[in-house]
């Protein structure tokens, strides 16, 4: 057998064993039967995929732990759903290898047609809470970076001072992470979808909290409140970076447009705040 050929077919080997092991350990971690039983049905495959490169190689070949690990850490910080996805999104660039190797080898054309098609079908299966309630923690990040990006930008030039900043900013922004948490709690009830109440609250009232947080944790670790602001501003948008990724591969939406969408949004009630700010400040004569 070529060398180039046996590289490619043992580099798929190993891709093969290493998701089944990835997948077979998600399944493991999943108290939901229906969730579990669709990701061991994949681990199967994954194995049956393996054990065909491996007769045609004839190699014993160990997988990948770093990736496992790494997969396994995704799953704990991002869940299951998006960890499937993003997985099975690198699966793009396997498509073509195969395509080379289906003249010399049949089965690459099977394992190729059930990765397209069998296995995607059974995540488009998979049920995560997290996912389901997406809407109501985008209401809460949404929510909190125009608000806060806003008013801490407003307040950063009528007041000047990090720790009244801060303090104006915390009241602020948990006055209104509680009303945003009652607000979706109403409206979910209202709809009478299958989604609960309170949990849909709860997503919104965490996510504009920590949200908070994040944007306020400059104010309080630094003194130059400009130097303040513009960390703010890197931080929010790292927040609509990561948290716009989670949502683009779990659903499979793009990431360009929701990221421009919710980060020019962002910037520019913050700058009209600034200004307002300033413009408030120059008219009422406050000097601090």
């Amino acid at each position: 057998m070529d060398e180039k050929l046996k590289k490619q077919i043992l580099i798929h080997q190993r891709d093969e064993i290493t998701e089944h092991l990835i997948y077979k350990k998600l399944a493991q971690k999943q108290r939901d039967e229906h969730n579990r039983n669709v990701l061991d049905r994949i681990a199967v495959d994954e194995y049956r995929h393996y054990r065909i490169w491996q007769n045609i190689s004839r190699v014993n070949i160990k997988p990948n732990r770093w990736k496992v690990f790494l997969y396994c850490m995704l799953n704990r910080i991002f869940g299951f759903t998006f960890t499937v996805k993003l997985m099975e999104s690198g699966e793009a660039d396997a498509q073509e290898s195969y395509r080379l190797l289906i003249d010399q080898f049949p089965d690459a054309e099977r394992i190729m047609l059930e990765e397209n098609e069998h296995e995607k079908q059974l995540i488009d299966l998979l049920d995560e809470e997290r996912l389901r309630y997406a809407g109501s923690m985008v209401l809460g990040l949404n929510d909190a970076l125009v608000e806060l990006t806003g008013a801490l930008a407003g307040l950063t030039l009528a007041l000047q001072n990090t720790r009244l900043i801060a303090l104006s900013g915390l009241i602020t922004g948990f006055a209104a992470a509680l009303s945003m948490a009652a607000s979706e709690y109403l409206s979910t009830k209202s709809e009478n979808d299958s989604r609960n109440p309170q949990r849909a609250a709860f997503y919104t009232g965490v996510t504009y909290v920590l949200t908070v947080m994040l944007l306020i944790a400059p104010y309080l670790l630094l003194e130059n409140y400009f130097i303040c602001l513009s960390v703010t501003l890197v931080v929010a948008i790292a927040i609509i970076a990561v948290f716009n990724y989670f949502i683009a591969v779990a659903r499979g939406e793009s990431f360009r447009e929701r990221f421009w969408e919710m980060a020019i949004l962002s910037f520019s009630v913050a700058t009209l705040s600034f200004l307002v700010g300033y413009g408030f400040r120059m008219l009422l004569g406050v000097e601090l």
